[in-house]
């Protein structure tokens, strides 16, 4: 038995049919995405610590699980990587900062457990951004270990603050991984790098064992090669979790055909609001109205949608800085912050502590009111579209205010759909700007990630975008 060339490539599913088949062993395939972590992973500084003894524990693992006729389903045997906020055992977890880069936890995360029920190889743990972008960062360069880079053209950021999770899929260092998002950490990063990045509802994965920033923000979600990827990830790591109570009884299945024979609703009802292509890069708008033709006879796409009017931007500001800032206040009080590698973290993460209370329940006091209205779309629609980013990575030595000036984008629907704890899905459109990713977003009603991996594996039946590789990593 030997890998294919190619096993860089291949899917989750087509990995697991290769294990299946006896073509190859999850210790061969562990030990083939090691490689590429440990020789390619340093390019893009995707990459805080190899877990090579315990992925190559779980491999063999999962290898007598087979021969045994034991299959614990789609991720059996499957490598994957999880962002650096989430608890190993006796593994270090440096949630990208100095002051955390010995942090050791004697229990793993709830998710890292699931995924080892489900026969997933852990391989490594992966960069992200100092406290997932807590303290205020204005610069890509904002982890203890560089700035993440892409894998599509090294001088542009991954994206933040999941950055080791974007590169790392992208540069097929791991089929998939797990990174987290309080407003945009997945859907960026999944956007700059060209991957598949899927937010889930609020609630719908346990955060037990991962690093606090907001707590009635934060979500778990993985982030993929493709959607059916992503869904057979999600299946395995939502539901309940007496160890997390703001969890909730609500699991998901993913369970379609690789044909994209998918029916649920056709056509779909899919609104685009207003506004969403008019201060965005040519290239992103041509290629999301591309991707939305893919769907054309089955979907009826209803444009220049209002969007409803609320301070999403500022609340979102608000309810971080203030959550933030009390998840963070010993570091704080203790003048750990000077130890950041960011300069604005050193001390704009104070500026958390001065947010009045007001202020801070005044934008909880909103929330209501705004999934009111966003819940009042999806009785008319069943995912609302728009461009991902208005804009491909940022350059990876610029601030981010002076990166592709002119461009701003439309309706704000990464704070809207975080304050409204929707689930959404990014998935690569093609390439714009300097050789870089171009994606679109679907925002979902609360539980329905089943409609919006349908829609992105329709897709992505039917366009190669998200099976292109980098140039630079493609053999």
């Amino acid at each position: 038995m030997s890998l294919p060339k190619d096993f860089h490539a291949l899917t989750v599913r087509e990995l697991g049919a290769g294990l299946r088949a006896r073509r190859f062993t999850a210790v061969e395939l562990a030990d083939g995405f090691l490689a590429r972590l440990e020789t390619i992973g340093p390019r893009y500084n995707a990459v805080v610590t190899l877990t090579k003894d315990r992925a190559r524990a779980e491999a063999r693992a999962a290898d007598a699980d087979l021969a045994a006729g034991r299959d614990r389903g789609a991720l059996h045997g499957i490598p994957y990587g999880v962002k650096d906020l989430l608890a190993t055992k006796d593994i270090p977890t440096t949630w990208g900062a100095e002051p955390y880069r010995r942090q050791v936890f004697a229990e793993d995360a709830e998710v890292v457990r699931r995924l080892a029920a489900a026969g997933a190889v852990l391989v490594a743990k992966l960069s992200m951004v100092e406290l997932a972008g807590g303290m205020g960062y204005n610069h890509p360069d904002a982890a203890f270990n560089g700035p993440g880079l892409n894998p599509w053209n090294p001088k542009y950021w991954s994206g933040g603050s999941s950055s080791g999770p974007g590169s790392a899929v992208a540069a097929a260092l791991v089929p998939f991984a797990i990174g987290s998002e309080t407003s945009g950490s997945i859907i960026t990063p999944a956007a700059y790098c060209g991957v598949t990045g899927l937010r889930p509802t609020y609630g719908l994965v346990s955060r037990r064992g991962a690093m606090a920033l907001s707590w009635t923000l934060d979500k778990l979600g993985p982030m993929a090669r493709s959607a059916e990827d992503a869904g057979l990830v999600l299946a395995a790591i939502a539901g309940k979790d007496d160890g997390d109570p703001t969890s909730v009884e609500h699991g998901f299945d993913w369970t379609a055909p690789p044909d994209g024979a998918l029916i649920k609703r056709r056509p779909w009802r899919i609104a685009v609001p207003k506004g969403v292509t008019e201060k965005v890069m040519p290239e992103v708008r041509a290629n999301f109205e591309a991707a939305l033709g893919a769907l054309e006879g089955r979907a009826e796409i209803t444009r220049d949608v209002e969007w409803p009017d609320f301070p999403w931007g500022p609340a979102v500001g608000a309810i971080v800085g203030a959550e933030g800032a009390t998840a963070f206040l010993d570091l704080i009080e203790a003048g750990g912050l000077a130890k950041l590698r960011c300069p604005r973290d050193r001390w704009a993460g104070y500026g958390g502590t001065a947010v009045a209370a007001v202020d801070y329940l005044q934008a909880m006091r909103l929330r209501g009111p705004m999934k009111l209205a966003v819940n009042a779309l999806f009785e008319r629609f069943d995912a609302i579209a728009s461009p991902s980013r208005a804009t491909v990575a940022s350059p990876a030595d610029l601030e981010f205010q002076k990166a592709w000036p002119g461009f701003s984008g439309g309706p704000p629907l990464i704070p809207a759909g975080n304050l409204c704890g929707l689930p959404s899905i990014s998935i690569p459109t093609g390439l714009g700007a300097e050789k870089l990713p171009t994606s679109l977003t679907f925002l979902g009603a609360a539980f329905d990630e089943a409609t919006l991996v349908a829609l992105a594996h329709d897709i992505q039946s039917r366009t190669r975008h998200h099976r292109v590789l980098p140039e630079g990593v493609a053999k």
